[in-house]
């Protein structure tokens, strides 16, 4: 990719949108285009996007809904969870 804007143009021109990661040593940086991508959870420099209480589920042709966490319960609405490493 050329820019953040490209990465992020290339990520969201998938048909799918289940996960995907986000490295940068400038944290800002990295939320800006986590959040901007269209996909159910995002790890930012190796955060933990996937566990049992964080809602799992996608977006496009990923899937339709979330499992886990609040975000279980309601089925139609495009949630993301983005997870940043402490430490």
């Amino acid at each position: 990719f050329e820019d953040d804007e490209d990465a992020i143009r290339i990520a969201n021109d998938s048909e799918y949108g289940l996960g995907g990661s986000v490295m940068s040593g400038d944290q800002e940086r990295a939320m800006n285009v986590a959040r901007r991508i269209r996909a159910g959870a995002i790890s930012v420099n190796g955060g933990m996007s996937i566990t049992g209480d964080l809602p799992f589920g996608g977006f496009k042709g990923s899937g339709m809904g979330r499992e886990w966490g609040v975000e279980g319960i309601e089925d139609f609405l495009d949630t993301k969870a983005i997870a940043v490493k402490v430490g």
